[in-house]
């Protein structure tokens, strides 16, 4: 069983085709059975496993943050798994610099947050790399991990003092950092959350249909207003 002092460093306890059933137990906004099973997930689960972050970790903490893809951000052509450069900020007027921006249509609103091409080279390395820049000292790592760090952090930097302050799930909220800073902001609840939704993922039987608002499997918990660094 999952808590908040997991480690995000692991190996994969399931597989990408229990965490896609997973998933597609619950709706998923614009994305079909096929862009779940066949792209998404197994890039995740293929690409944490390569440099070692636990697959179900990654993938509940992108169910917590896009509503199980059903949000704003994770919808195309945005594809932010994570609350990437998601601060809170937004305007009415259209940014000089709009890279890092993207438009609500039916808001009217232009926010603040990081978009992405695609989700199995772009979206997903950034997410992966960036737990494992906040897993793992400046240095520390295998070729691969350091490769993937440096990747993750060309979307977006990351301050220095954040490397290897959260080894677990705990101080990826700002509230719980010693950094000062955190994936999530405050974030006192942010790590329990991801491991409640990790574990209803780990407890899911093959096959399973959720049925009823008792077995609410991936509807994340309230949210708590985070917002992101």
């Amino acid at each position: 069983m999952y808590s908040e002092t997991s480690p995000i460093l692991g190996p994969a306890r399931v597989g990408a085709a229990h965490l896609a059933q997973a998933l597609l137990a619950r709706p998923t906004g614009e994305y079909t059975p096929h862009d779940v099973s066949q792209i998404i997930v197994p890039a995740y689960h293929r690409i944490c496993s390569e440099v070692g972050v636990d697959p179900l970790l990654a993938v509940a903490q992108m169910v917590h943050e896009t509503g199980n893809l059903t949000s704003f951000w994770a919808a195309r052509p945005q594809r932010n798994p994570a609350g990437i450069g998601v601060n809170g900020r937004r305007q009415r007027e259209r940014p000089a610099q709009s890279l890092t921006w993207a438009f609500n249509r039916p808001t009217g609103w232009w926010l603040m947050g990081v978009s992405f091409a695609t989700w199995q080279d772009d979206a997903i390395p950034a997410h992966v790399g960036r737990l494992l820049a906040y897993a793992l000292p400046i240095g520390a790592g295998d070729s691969a991990q350091r490769h993937m760090i440096a990747l993750a952090l060309t979307y977006r930097a990351l301050p220095d003092r954040v490397r290897g302050s959260a080894a677990t799930l705990k101080p990826l909220g700002r509230a719980h950092n010693p950094s000062g800073l955190g994936w999530a902001s405050p974030g006192t609840q942010y790590g329990a959350r991801i491991a409640v939704i990790a574990n209803r993922i780990l407890q899911r039987a093959p096959g399973r249909v959720a049925k009823d608002a008792e077995d609410d499997l991936l509807v994340p918990p309230a949210d708590e207003a985070d917002i992101h660094a």
